[in-house]
C-alpha cells in the first residue's frame, strides 16, 4: 500500500460508524427456504433386483408401473425411488414425491447422474438439489422474478465500490503495459457456470445462490459471482485486475476458514492481535469510529493480500481504524457469527428472568453453532473480556460492548426493522452475557 494514501490516518471520528457506512444487505430469504426444503428419503427395495444397473443402489425397484411407484412412496414429501420403464425397457425413471404429488423424471447416466443440465456424482445429491430447486421455485417464484430490480452491484467493494481507487491500487504497476494494448473494442464479460463450495450470495442482487452445484456463474475475467439470470444485467465493465482480489470480506465464514485451513478468519486473528498489542487502553475502544475511507483501505488490503495484509501502526496509527475494520468484517458476513438458525433461540434465552437458567440456555444454544462460528465467537469474547479488564482506561464495560456488538454479531433472519428494534436490548444482553461468562460458556 502506498504511503501517500495514508497521510492522514491518525484522525478519527466519534460518530457512529453504522451511520457512516452501510454494508451490502445480504438477503437471507432464499437461504432460509433452502434450509426448509424437504430432505431426500430413499425408499429401499426389500428384494434383490435382477439386472440392476451397477450405478444404482437399493433405491432401484426394477420394472414397476407409475401407480406402483406412487404407492411405494406413500405420500411422504421427499421420498424417492428409481424404476425401469414398463413401456421402454432399458430406460430409467426417478419417481419423487413433492407438493403432494408424484413427479417422474427420465433419468440418465454418462458417468454422472442427470435429468437436466446439472450432473451429479450420486442420486442422493441429484434428489437433494432437485428438492431445493422445486421448493424455492414453488415458494418464491414471484420473489425470484423480481430479484434483479434492486441490485447492489454498484455498492459492493468487490465489483465497483471505489472502483477508480481500487483499480489504481491494483493496476498501478501495469498501467503502461495495459495502455499499450488497449483497443477501441468494448470489453466483453466471459461468464462460466460455477459450483460454489459453501454458501454464496449473488454479487448483483444480494440474494442467496441456492442448490448443491452449478448455483450460478462466475466471470472468468474479474471473478464476479452472480445468478445466471442476474448475469444478463451485469454491465460489461468488469475490472480484470480485480481477479487478484482473494475476497475475504463478504465471504461465508465457514467457507473462508476451510479455504485457508484455519480455525478462524485471518481478519479476526490479525486485527485482535494488533488491537491487544497497542489499543486496549484506548478510550472508547470499539465505540469510537475511525475514518470510513481508511477502514475501507484495510478491507481492501485483506481482500487483496490476505494474511499478509499490513495493519501495523506504521500504516494505521489510529487503532480505531483497526477496530472499525474488524466490526465491518462481522457486519459484512452473509450469515452472521450468531447464525440465522440460532438467532431466535438466543433471543428466547435472553428473555429468561432467572440468571442461572438463562446462562444454561445460552450455553445450550452455543452448542448449535457451526464449528467455525463457535470458534470465532469464543476467540472474540476472550478478547472483549480483556477489553473490559481495562475499563478504567478505555471506559468500555461488557454492557457498552454489548451495545456495539449486539447488532454486529446477530441479525434476525427476516429483514424487518420492527423486529430489529424490538430485539436490540436482547442482542445487547446476549453479548454482555457472553463476555462476562466467557470462561464458563466456552
Amino acid at each position: 500500500m502506498a504511503a501517500s494514501s495514508n497521510s492522514s490516518l491518525s484522525g478519527s471520528s466519534v460518530s457512529s460508524d453504522a451511520e457512516e457506512y452501510q454494508p451490502p444487505i445480504w438477503k437471507s430469504y432464499l437461504y432460509q427456504l433452502q434450509q426448509e426444503a424437504p430432505r431426500p428419503k430413499r425408499i429401499i427395495c426389500p428384494r434383490e433386483v435382477e439386472n440392476r444397473p451397477k450405478y444404482y443402489g437399493r433405491e432401484f425397484h426394477g420394472i414397476i408401473s407409475r401407480e406402483q411407484a406412487d404407492e411405494l412412496l406413500g405420500g411422504v414429501e421427499g421420498a424417492y425411488i428409481l424404476r425401469e420403464s414398463q413401456r421402454q425397457p432399458g430406460c430409467y425413471t426417478l419417481a419423487l414425491r413433492f407438493g403432494n404429488q408424484t413427479l417422474n423424471y427420465r433419468l440418465f447416466h454418462d458417468g454422472k447422474h442427470f435429468v437436466g443440465e446439472k450432473r451429479f456424482e450420486s442420486i442422493h445429491d441429484l434428489v437433494t438439489d432437485g428438492l431445493i430447486t422445486l421448493y424455492i421455485e414453488t415458494k418464491a417464484a414471484e420473489y425470484i422474478s423480481k430479484m434483479t430490480t434492486n441490485p447492489i452491484y454498484e455498492h459492493i467493494g468487490y465489483a465497483t465500490l471505489l472502483r477508480e481507487k481500487v483499480s489504481r491500487r491494483l493496476s498501478r504497476s501495469k498501467n503502461e503495459s495495459r495502455k499499450a494494448s488497449v483497443t477501441n473494442e468494448e470489453h466483453t464479460t466471459v461468464e462460466k457456470v460455477h459450483t460454489f463450495r459453501g454458501p454464496h450470495w449473488c454479487e448483483y442482487c444480494a440474494n442467496f445462490m441456492w442448490g448443491l452445484i452449478a448455483q450460478g456463474v462466475r466471470c472468468s475475467d474479474c471473478g464476479l459471482n452472480v445468478h445466471k439470470q442476474c448475469s444478463k444485467h451485469v454491465p460489461n465493465d468488469c475490472q480484470p485486475d480485480l481477479k487478484r482480489i482473494k475476497k475475504v470480506y463478504c465471504c461465508d465464514l465457514t467457507t473462508l476458514v476451510k479455504a485457508h485451513n484455519t480455525q478462524r478468519p485471518m481478519v479476526v486473528d490479525i486485527c485482535i492481535r494488533e488491537i491487544e498489542a497497542r489499543g486496549l487502553k484506548s478510550e472508547g475502544l470499539y465505540r469510537v469510529s475511525g475514518f470510513t475511507e481508511h477502514i475501507e483501505d484495510v478491507k481492501m488490503a485483506f481482500d487483496r493480500d490476505g494474511e499478509k495484509a499490513d495493519v501495523s501502526a506504521n500504516i494505521y496509527p489510529d487503532i480505531n481504524i483497526i477496530t472499525g475494520a474488524l466490526k465491518l468484517y462481522f457486519r459484512d458476513l452473509p450469515i452472521p457469527v450468531i447464525t440465522y438458525d440460532t438467532y431466535s433461540k438466543f433471543i428466547e434465552a435472553a428473555k429468561i428472568s432467572n440468571a442461572d437458567e438463562r446462562l444454561e440456555a445460552v450455553h445450550e444454544v452455543l452448542m448449535l453453532l457451526p464449528p467455525a462460528h463457535y470458534e470465532t465467537l469464543r476467540y472474540l469474547m476472550i478478547h472483549l473480556k480483556k477489553v473490559t479488564m481495562n475499563e478504567k482506561d478505555n471506559f468500555m464495560n461488557a454492557e457498552n460492548l454489548g451495545i456495539v456488538f449486539g447488532p454486529t454479531l446477530m441479525r434476525p433472519p427476516e429483514d424487518s426493522t420492527l423486529t430489529t428494534l424490538h430485539d436490540m436490548r436482547y442482542q445487547k444482553l446476549i453479548v454482555q452475557i457472553l463476555i462476562e461468562n466467557e470462561d464458563v460458556l466456552f
